[in-house]
């Protein structure tokens, strides 16, 4: 390591020292901080110096702070039983060794760090007052759902069609899940105006089925919620219809360009109709708070959703197998009631490579979104209840006519 490697490297682990050491200093009364700016520089950089030195002087100068920290703590238990100022000096050792091999990340890590200190009473607040203990549970479920069921699960395909296999299945049940949970602690937060209008938009991007399902059942939970539900619903799709457009334009441009205006009148439907929803459910979220004990999500629905996809999908891979191209569109289509990125890609390639004329396949665009916007709607209706149903049944048929209009148009 030249001297310009070396300098970065001590630098970065000072600085990393001196930030973690203000931090504590302005977070801790004088007479319980056994270590403050200064001891948390100089332990960054004896950290840093320890790796330049080798391997085991590093080790022996963590023990070293190991065994001061330890009897710091053994003196002050009694007035500060916690360890969090003792942990953060080891941090700070293993940081200013980090500095030596890789700055940018010790530097990151640092300021995570130095977060994570500040953030004391915040983060106190949220576990001890503001989760209820449902909503841990909720959050335990899906962690334990997606972190450690669903790596076991295999791959490989169960039908002869290689259309369905149990990591997908169980990927959308943890899709629904998730958003719905997403939906219930940004409503939390915000309030349920703006908290289910930004969950609903950046859900969309992940899975609209999955938002127009979870705030269905929130909508039935709730019903005050009816309209912002629905509203964020639509966003939801929203941002779907503008990842549709993306994956459009990136396997077939040309289509892209032959289904514009259908495509930007489709927008225009659907963002009327929120906006329509936005202003009118302004009384009705006004003053609702969220039931402490109410679930984030409902498994039920979620196993619901994921065996209706597959069953889509396992008749959509039978008919393209039968049918040849005919039979290719009228599997893309039967695709988009469970997946409608996946079949407007279908769909896109057809034309790239020359299989289906541009004439057709922009009406075919059309024919898969229409047949989400039915699998949608029905879904709504199923999950939310009548007026949900009848006003996200709304945005999408404002979303089809406008893309119908465009198409026709140009």
């Amino acid at each position: 390591m030249d001297w310009n490697e070396t300098s970065t490297a001590l630098l970065t682990a000072l600085g990393i020292g001196l930030m973690i050491g203000v931090v504590r200093e302005r977070t801790q009364p004088p007479h319980l901080l056994p270590a403050g700016t200064r001891t948390h520089a100089l332990v960054a950089l004896l950290g840093g110096i320890g790796w330049l030195l080798g391997l085991w002087v590093f080790v022996a100068a963590l023990v070293a702070v190991a065994a001061l920290t330890l009897g710091a703590y053994l003196q002050n238990a009694k007035e500060d039983p916690g360890m969090t100022g003792e942990v953060a000096v080891l941090m700070t050792v293993a940081l200013g060794g980090l500095a030596v091999k890789e700055p940018a990340l010790a530097g990151a890590l640092g300021v995570v760090v130095a977060i994570l200190l500040q953030a004391k009473a915040p983060l106190q607040k949220i576990s001890r007052e503001w989760i209820s203990e449902k909503e841990i549970q909720d959050a335990l479920f899906l962690g334990a759902a997606a972190l450690v069921v669903m790596p076991l699960l295999p791959t490989e395909p169960l039908d002869p069609w290689g259309a369905v296999s149990p990591m997908m299945v169980w990927r959308i049940v943890v899709l629904v899940m998730a958003v719905g949970m997403l939906g219930h602690f940004t409503q939390r937060i915000l309030g349920a105006r703006w908290g289910l209008a930004i969950a609903g938009f950046f859900a969309g991007f992940a899975s609209s089925t999955a938002a127009v399902t979870s705030f269905g059942q929130q909508a039935k939970a709730q019903q005050s919620w009816t309209v912002a539900c629905a509203a964020a619903a639509l966003l939801a799709n929203l941002a779907s219809l503008l990842l549709f457009v993306a994956v459009v334009a990136a396997v077939s441009p040309r289509l892209l360009q032959a289904a514009l205006w259908g495509f930007v009148a489709a927008v225009m439907g659907v963002a009327a109709v929120t906006a329509l929803l936005m202003f009118q459910q302004r009384a009705d979220a006004a003053g609702v708070q969220v039931p402490e004990k109410t679930s984030a999500f409902r498994l039920t629905h979620a196993l619901l959703i994921a065996g209706l996809i597959a069953g889509v999908s396992l008749l959509a891979a039978w008919l393209e197998q039968v049918a040849g191209n005919a039979g290719a569109l009228a599997a893309a289509v039967m695709v988009a009631l469970a997946e409608v990125h996946a079949a407007a890609a279908g769909v896109a390639q057809l034309s790239a490579n020359g299989s289906m004329t541009v004439e057709v396949a922009r009406w075919g665009i059309l024919a898969v979104l229409a047949a989400s916007c039915v699998s949608k709607a029905v879904i709504a209706f199923a999950c939310g209840g009548w007026r949900y149903g009848c006003l996200v049944a709304l945005g999408l048929l404002l979303m089809l006519i406008g893309g119908s209009l465009g198409l026709w148009v140009s």
